[in-house]
């Protein structure tokens, strides 16, 4: 115990004058030469503009039977495929029914393609939502209505 707090103390004084940093080595940013990004205003709220690479591409009916499943398959970029490397990439997928979170799927960098399929049922109407998050801005939305009968 005596041991501890001279050491404490020793490193505190240290410290205080300077004698010894504390400094971490900077994390690795996989940015090669380039400082890490800063957070910016691309991350203060979901997007919902077109973006070739980055808006989420829903494929499922426009109608279906109450209670019946049926496939969506989301795949992130409705003109081109988003890419998949270690430096940029999609964290996750996910598929809303209106507000509420129904799935969601989380993807490695590199070895995922940014591309799922969900089998799920409604018994109402409801306009399905997909969200993607790319590692380096908000979240891109995309909508899609169902009609149920």
């Amino acid at each position: 115990m005596i041991v501890r707090k001279t050491l404490s103390l020793l490193v505190t004084a240290a410290l205080s004058l300077g004698a010894i940093s504390l400094a971490l080595p900077a994390a690795a940013d996989h940015h090669g030469d380039d400082p890490v990004p800063e957070i910016t205003p691309a991350f203060d709220k979901n997007q919902t503009a077109h973006d070739p690479k980055h808006s989420p591409k829903i494929t499922a009916p426009s109608k279906v039977k109450a209670g019946e499943w049926f496939d969506v398959t989301i795949e992130i970029g409705k003109d081109a495929l988003h890419p998949s490397m270690d430096t940029h990439f999609i964290r996750y997928i996910a598929l809303y029914n209106g507000e509420v979170e129904i799935n969601r799927t989380y993807l490695h960098p590199v070895f995922s393609m940014p591309k799922v399929t969900y089998t799920i049922r409604l018994e109402k109407s409801t306009t399905l939502r997909a969200m993607e998050e790319p590692n380096h801005t908000a979240g891109w939305i995309t909508e899609h209505p169902i009609t149920v009968e």
